[in-house]
Order: C-alpha cells, then sequence, then structure tokens
C-alpha cells in the first residue's frame, strides 16, 4: 500500500474466544445423543406399528444427527487460528455446515411427501396405541435439545440449522401423536400418512428460509441488520469527510460481520486532529450505531481518489 495510506481496525470477540457457535458445543453433543437414542426408539416403534408417521419422524431424526454432527465438526474447524493462507482460519465452515443442514432438510421433506403420497395409493394398517407411546417418547426428547439449542439458534446460523430440524422433529412427534390418536378413536388409517404430508410441509418453509439468510453470507451480502445507506451517511456526518468509496460489509460467518471503506477527508482536518484522531472517531461512529465486529478504514487527503484511480487499471 502506497504512502499516506492509515488503517484502522476495531475486533470484535478477542483473539481465541471463537466463533459465535463454539459457546454450545457441549449442549450440540447433548442434543446429539438425544437425536441418536430417539432415532433408534423410533426405528423399533415405527416397525411394530407399521406406522409410515413414526418412520418418517425417525428418518428425520436420522438427518438431524447428521446434521448435529456436521454442526460440531464445522465449529471444530472453524475456531481453528488463522495461517498465512486463510487469514480469517476456516470460520466459513460453519456457514457450509449450515448449506448442508438445508440440502439434508429439503431431501427428507421430499422423501416424506413422496412416501405419503405411496400410502395413500397402498393403504397400509397402523397401531395407533404403539404409535402414540413412542412419538411421545420423541416428544420429549425434542422438547429437551430444543431447551439447550434455543439462546444459540438466535446467535449463529451454523446452531440454528440445528434447531430447526430439531423443532421440525418435534412438530413431527406431535403430528404422530395426533393420527394415532385419530387412528385409536375412530380407526381412520388416512390420518398416518396425512401426518406424514404435514411433517413434509413443516420442514420446507423454515429450511428455505434458513438457505436464504445462508446464501446472503456466501454472496457476501451486507449483514442482516447493518444498512448499508445509513452507515454511508453516519461516516459522511463526521467532521472533515468529504467522501467514502469502495465501502463494503459482509459476514464471514455468524457472529463475525466485517466492514471495509476508503474515507475521503480534507487535508486541513487530517492536520489539524491526526489521522489517529480520525480513526478513532470514525471507530466510534460505527460502533456506537452498528454491530460490525472488524472495521478497515483507509483514509485518503481530498483529491487522492482521482491519484489511486490513475494507478489502477
Amino acid at each position: 500500500m502506497g504512502a499516506g495510506h492509515d488503517h484502522g481496525h476495531t475486533h470484535g470477540p478477542p483473539a481465541g474466544s471463537g466463533t459465535a457457535a463454539a459457546a454450545y458445543r457441549g449442549r450440540l453433543r447433548i442434543a446429539l445423543g438425544i437425536t441418536l437414542s430417539v432415532m433408534v426408539v423410533e426405528i423399533v416403534g415405527g416397525l411394530l406399528a407399521d406406522s409410515l408417521a413414526l418412520i418418517a419422524d425417525a428418518a428425520h431424526m436420522a438427518t438431524d444427527a447428521v446434521g448435529l454432527s456436521m454442526a460440531l465438526l464445522a465449529i471444530h474447524f472453524a475456531n481453528r487460528p488463522p495461517s498465512e493462507r486463510r487469514t480469517f482460519g476456516l470460520a466459513r465452515a460453519e456457514i457450509l455446515a449450515a448449506l448442508a443442514n438445508c440440502l439434508l432438510l429439503l431431501g427428507v421433506g421430499s422423501y416424506v411427501l413422496y412416501e405419503a403420497i405411496q400410502r395413500f395409493i397402498t393403504p397400509a394398517e397402523t397401531a395407533g396405541g404403539t404409535t402414540i407411546v413412542f412419538g411421545v417418547i420423541g416428544l420429549a426428547a425434542n422438547m429437551v435439545s430444543l431447551s439447550l439449542l434455543m439462546r444459540g439458534q438466535k446467535e449463529s446460523l451454523n446452531v440454528r440449522g440445528a434447531f430447526l430440524e430439531v423443532a421440525a422433529d418435534a412438530l413431527g412427534s406431535v403430528a404422530v401423536i395426533v393420527s394415532a390418536a385419530l387412528i385409536l378413536l375412530t380407526g381412520w388409517q388416512a390420518a398416518d400418512p396425512i401426518a406424514s404430508l404435514v411433517i413434509g410441509l413443516m420442514i420446507v418453509p423454515r429450511t428455505l428460509k434458513l438457505l436464504r439468510e445462508t446464501l446472503d453470507v456466501l454472496l457476501e451480502s451486507a449483514p442482516k441488520g447493518v444498512d448499508m445507506t445509513e452507515v454511508r451517511a453516519h461516516i459522511l456526518a463526521l467532521e472533515g469527510v468529504e467522501d467514502v468509496h469502495d465501502l463494503h460489509a459482509w459476514t464471514i460467518t455468524s457472529g463475525m460481520p466485517v466492514l471495509s471503506a476508503h474515507v475521503v477527508v480534507r487535508s486541513d482536518v487530517l492536520s489539524a486532529i491526526g489521522n489517529e484522531k480520525m480513526l478513532h472517531e470514525l471507530q466510534g461512529c460505527l460502533g456506537d450505531h452498528f454491530d460490525v465486529g472488524h472495521c478497515t478504514f483507509q483514509l485518503e487527503p481530498s483529491g487522492h481518489a482521482e491519484h489511486e484511480a490513475g494507478l489502477c487499471h
């Protein structure tokens, strides 16, 4: 970088504190243990009761187990230290895990919908009483897992992916219980494939929402809650600032938003207050109004932008 280019940085969590999801590693492990246990129980129950809804819920549990495992693996890699080649480390691993979770959920939702339609074509006898018992066990386990991940899903897309899978399972367990009760009370066997359809339809909208948020990060959209028009206005409102260009904001991973900007400042103002004070004012301006953990500013005297453009071809 040429002479006269000054940089200022503010940092979010201190080095070594890890990504937003790291604090929930233990809870994810517990949720994984619960999920694997209930999956086995529901497979046994589904086979005993010949319940597609219960089998569908167990299949969803299996993808939950894969999703939770991926989330934990992603946290492990995401919290490895940066290197000269990967200056942000492997923090994006958590976002990739969230994306993989989305694909898994969409696959499970499609499979459940397909199997439900097949059950309408070829009806089967479902044992309502047995299905209720296993459905209640699944619901209780899912509620424990949800309580463990409730807070973390607000802070990390990776944890939210795991949370949404468990939430869909909990709703699926409710559908299983309701359909089994209807079969037990009325003998209406169509309740089982209908419950399966409900489970499939509950999975898709939440998954698409998570997918959209994940793609926003991968496509380096502005962080959620950061209005770039407002950011520009706040910077321009500082005394001596004439212009802002090359203004960018993006998210490395959940809890790690980044911003960079070239700020054109009147030469007399820079001479009067100095570069350091100007950088502190810029950092304070953004720190007070926007949740951006790492900012990089390049200060430029008036007229420098034309000079810089001439250097870049």
